[in-house]
């Protein structure tokens, strides 16, 4: 078994860990940020742990042939899945090649367990129960039973640290490859086939989501001259209110400062992913609408704790890495 465990001060390089998985992570409030990210391969699972000090949005596809499940282990803020409100009572549901975004509050803490999706689906059909749970997993978020939900978060948690304690296959005992994954699946279709989860739940996506996550897309396909929350709006043809309403619902941000945020790690990305030789810090601001520097700058160090000059290279990273 593969086991991996990071700690990272860049929401950058914690996303770009996460074997598999096409995204990239946005941080949105300000500060030195802090995460970890546990995880463990064992055949066509993989299951990971994330925890982050501060709020993010993430923007990504799930890996093709793949079906992901995310339990939330701690909700502390307003979070969204597909546009759906979440809690700790409910699981996210990801199909391999679905686009998703999801944002997430300071301090949440995320278990994910991602199947083999043909695995998946001879489970399903074994258990005799296809047909009504293959309905209910078209929900990208499914609220269950919530004392069937804690003991799978229990048992999965047991599974998932005793197979980092003891990675190595052991044919002999509890902790194979193969008891591990067929162990985690068994879990995944009990709790979603508890006579308590209603197979007929349905949650729409929230017209806020619909704004927010309309005006993000937008402006990663204006990046270099983006438009303002006026032009957004009237693109949208909706008012000012309502854009300022949606955003603090689903991102306890402003627009202004949203957008902002949002450019600010493009260029973050664009200087990590670069060399000082390849790309300036004035060029990289430019390429996502700055072009007042002193002003950049400012913005750069108040959100990410460090000047955009003292932001590593490709070069020094590979040197760290």
């Amino acid at each position: 078994m593969l086991v991996k465990i990071d700690r990272f001060q860049d929401i950058h390089l914690h996303a770009s860990s996460v074997k598999e998985w096409k995204q990239i992570y946005n941080q949105i409030t300000p500060g030195t940020l802090q995460s970890s990210l546990v995880q463990a391969v064992a055949g066509h699972l993989h299951i990971f742990r994330e925890q982050i000090n501060q709020r993010v949005v993430q923007h990504g596809e799930a890996p093709r042939g793949k079906i992901c499940f995310a339990l939330p282990l701690n909700v502390p803020g307003a979070a969204r899945v597909q546009g759906r409100e979440v809690d700790d009572k409910c699981i996210f549901v990801l199909r391999g090649g679905q686009e998703f975004m999801f944002h997430m509050p300071m301090s949440m803490d995320i278990l994910a367990v991602t199947f083999d999706v043909e695995d998946f689906e001879q489970a399903l059909t074994d258990s005799g129960r296809s047909d009504t749970l293959r309905a209910l997993l078209k929900q990208p978020v499914v609220k269950v039973s919530p004392h069937r939900l804690a003991e799978s978060k229990a048992r999965l948690l047991r599974l998932f640290y005793g197979s980092l304690v003891s990675p190595a296959a052991d044919a002999s005992g509890g902790h194979s490859e193969a008891c591990i994954e067929g162990a985690m699946l068994e879990t995944m279709l009990n709790l979603i086939a508890d006579p308590e989860c209603d197979k007929n739940q349905n949650h729409g996506s929230s017209p806020c989501s619909f704004i927010v996550e309309k005006i993000h897309r937008l402006l990663l396909q204006d990046s270099g001259s983006p438009p303002s929350v006026q032009e957004f709006c009237d693109r949208l043809r909706v008012s000012r209110t309502t854009v300022q309403k949606s955003f603090q619902s689903v991102t306890q941000s402003t627009p202004v400062n949203y957008i902002r945020c949002i450019r600010l790690n493009g260029v973050r990305r664009e200087l990590m992913s670069t060399s000082g030789s390849e790309l300036s810090v004035g060029d990289a601001a430019a390429k996502w609408g700055f072009f007042h520097l002193s002003h950049f700058a400012a913005d750069y160090r108040d959100l990410f704790d460090e000047l955009p000059s003292q932001t590593a290279r490709k070069n020094e990273l590979l040197v760290t890495a």
